[in-house]
């Protein structure tokens, strides 16, 4: 039996501190960096996509202030860290536990307009929370004294030299600790200037010298494929299979853990992945580094026997031995099946993907294959392909063991049946990860998730517009019937015209059969209705435009457009979202409200001087508005 080399145990152990373990999360970046000391092992690296614009602006020329925001795990404080070195700060100084820390900028030589050709005075705030007084407690004067001169450095007289500061902290930590600051003209200031570059997600307004990263708006999915780099490339994993391992030891063929990282390492597995990332982040779900990073290790090393959920290297050969590596699979890792319930739904990663539903929605087909597919003739290749063939964590023993017992005798003995359902979850979450792009229609890929859209909105909405496409007219005339249902409370089947139809009693009734105004979703006179790409934040909207110059957007999330279609598709309205009912009437006062504005800029008038006339929306046998005039005169 090989022994396994301490330098790969170490490497396994020190994976598991970026995994689901009880630690102290303080200082984390810190903590991390220790334990690879510890260990003899470079820890997990990769550049943000911020690092090279933070860099800059403090590095640069024309060094500038920078505020990092951003929720916990964001990397706020790995960047300080990547500054201060960039700047050759004392070593010892960062590794000390104060959250205040400052030092010289390099000079300019002869050039430099500072005093012995030194730079300015760089101030590092690495936790703002650590560093000002809980709420109720008096400030330290000279931490107030500190803040008090950045805000006014934000805003230089001509030609006066300020120092540069480099703060972290949360948006709720920066907007709390400013109003909490006193009064000044320079801190209220900076604390509107803070809420109009969060609310306007900029990251600088002219005449100020800040620059703001809020490293919560960096997509997700774009962290997740430098962390995925990261990870399955680390020289550390060369070294494991540098050991020739054999059967029944750790990175042997039977190995868990190694057949997790290759896993991972297809192309397919990785997709997918990264559309659950890409569906999170079009669903307004932020995921961080940490979070991901936490994800990652849990794919590889989870196996549900083990301590706190992750294994070592010691504990394979025991699984192997025991035939338990089923319970490693990577399939179900990756959603946190090998943890507690508990404990899965305190970790954000988990808890965001677990609203995707995978493994716990499902279709007959599916379920077919997974139960009765090894003795359906029609079902047959499928078992074989996605099970059969699986040798890891497809149809072994223990699987057909519960397939049998819940065949025969699930509908009398519920506690018999249960071990083969929450395999059925795992199997699910399987087929989702294993089913190939050329079969996914065929089979339904998204049904297994709570958004039957979803492929639907990353292909043929997100992909296309980003690509400077635009989207397909089937795709708009669905949302537009599927709107239409919803501002009559009616079954339409319109979709070329957007209806906007009121009530006698208020817009926001359920059922709004006087209309207001048809709004041509094909371009005519200004109007028009199109799915686009917003320019701040990138993400699709639906717009619609009244004239020229009166036009109205609505972002378009994942959860909207699946709401949207189904309803379209003959769902009824409050049956899937009363959140995205109630969203969908409020744009639709903003479209009253935006008829309004038109009506008084061109003198349009809905009804004659002396006549009170309506417009009754009727439907025919098809479901088409028809329109009936009815009108009140003065006797």
């Amino acid at each position: 039996m090989t022994d396994v080399r301490p330098e790969s145990a170490n490497w396994i152990r020190f994976l598991r501190q970026y995994g689901p373990v009880p630690q102290n999360e303080n200082m984390y970046d810190e903590f991390i960096r220790r334990s690879a000391q510890r260990a003899g092992v470079e820890p997990l690296y990769f550049s943000h996509p911020a690092s090279a614009s933070v860099l800059e602006s403090i590095t640069g020329s024309s060094p500038i202030s920078v505020v990092l925001t951003g929720t916990a795990g964001d990397g706020k404080t790995h960047l300080c860290r990547q500054v201060w070195e960039a700047v050759a700060g004392s070593t010892a100084a960062w590794q000390s536990p104060e959250p205040y820390l400052r030092t010289s900028l390099p000079g300019s030589g002869d050039g430099s307009p500072y005093q012995d050709g030194r730079g300015p005075m760089l101030h590092v705030v690495r936790d703002l929370s650590a560093w000002v007084p809980q709420r109720g407690a008096s400030w330290n004067p000279a931490t107030e004294a500190m803040l008090r001169r950045f805000s006014a450095s934000l805003f230089p007289a001509e030609g006066s030299q300020a120092d540069v500061f480099l703060i972290a902290g949360n948006d709720g930590q920066l907007m709390e600790t400013w109003r909490r600051l006193g009064n000044s003209e320079a801190v209220e200031r900076t604390h509107d200037l803070f809420e109009t570059l969060l609310v306007e997600d900029i990251q600088e307004r002219e005449g100020v010298s800040l620059r703001f990263f809020n490293l919560s708006r960096y997509r997700s999915s774009e962290l997740l494929e430098q962390a995925l780099d990261a990870f399955v490339g680390h020289a550390a994993w060369e070294a494991c299979r540098a050991l020739n391992a054999g059967q029944g030891e750790f990175f042997g063929p039977e190995c868990p853990i190694r057949h997790n990282l290759d896993l991972l390492k297809t192309s397919l597995v990785r997709r997918r992945l990264k559309d659950l990332f890409a569906l999170c982040d079009h669903n307004g779900v932020h995921l961080p580094i940490r979070q991901i990073l936490l994800l990652l290790v849990n794919a590889v090393l989870g196996h549900a026997d083990a301590k706190d959920g992750l294994m070592t290297a010691t504990d394979v050969p025991t699984f192997i031995r025991k035939g338990t590596i089923a319970r490693a699979s990577l399939y179900n890792n990756i959603f946190g099946g090998n943890l507690r319930q508990t404990r899965r739904e305190s970790i954000h990663v988990f808890d965001a993907l677990d609203r995707l539903g995978v493994g716990h929605e499902t279709s007959n087909r599916v379920d077919n294959i997974l139960i009765f597919g090894d003795t359906d003739e029609g079902l047959r290749t499928y078992f074989d392909r996605y099970m059969t063939a699986d040798g890891f964590y497809g149809a072994n023993a223990s699987y057909r063991a519960a397939q049998r017992a819940y065949v025969e005798g699930a509908d009398e003995n519920q506690e018999r049946s249960a071990p083969f359902l929450r395999m059925l979850v795992a199997q699910r979450r399987g087929l989702f990860l294993k089913i190939p792009d050329s079969e996914a229609d065929e089979m339904h890929l998204w049904d297994l998730t709570v958004f039957r859209y979803a492929g639907e909105y990353l292909e043929r909405v997100v992909t296309i517009l980003e690509a400077g496409r635009r989207v397909e007219r089937p795709i708009l005339s669905r949302l537009v019937r599927g709107l239409n249902r919803i501002f009559t409370g009616m079954l339409v089947s319109d979709d070329r015209d957007l209806l906007l139809a009121t009530s006698l009693a208020l817009s926001q009734g359920r059922v709004s059969r006087l209309l207001e105004e048809r709004v041509s979703v094909e371009p005519r006179l200004g109007e028009r209705v199109e799915i686009v790409l917003r320019e701040g934040d990138r993400l699709p909207a639906l717009e619609v435009a009244l004239s020229a110059e009166i036009r109205c957007a609505m972002p378009l999330h994942l959860t909207r457009y699946e709401f949207l279609s189904r309803v379209a598709e003959g769902a009824l309205p409050s049956s899937f979202s009363k959140e995205c009912y109630e969203d969908l009437l409020a744009f639709k006062s903003q479209l009253l409200s935006a008829l309004a504005e038109r009506r008084a800029l061109t003198g349009e008038e809905p009804a004659g001087r002396n006549a009170l006339a309506f417009r009754l929306l009727e439907l025919d046998d098809a479901g088409r508005a028809t329109v009936r005039d009815l009108e009140l005169r003065e006797a």
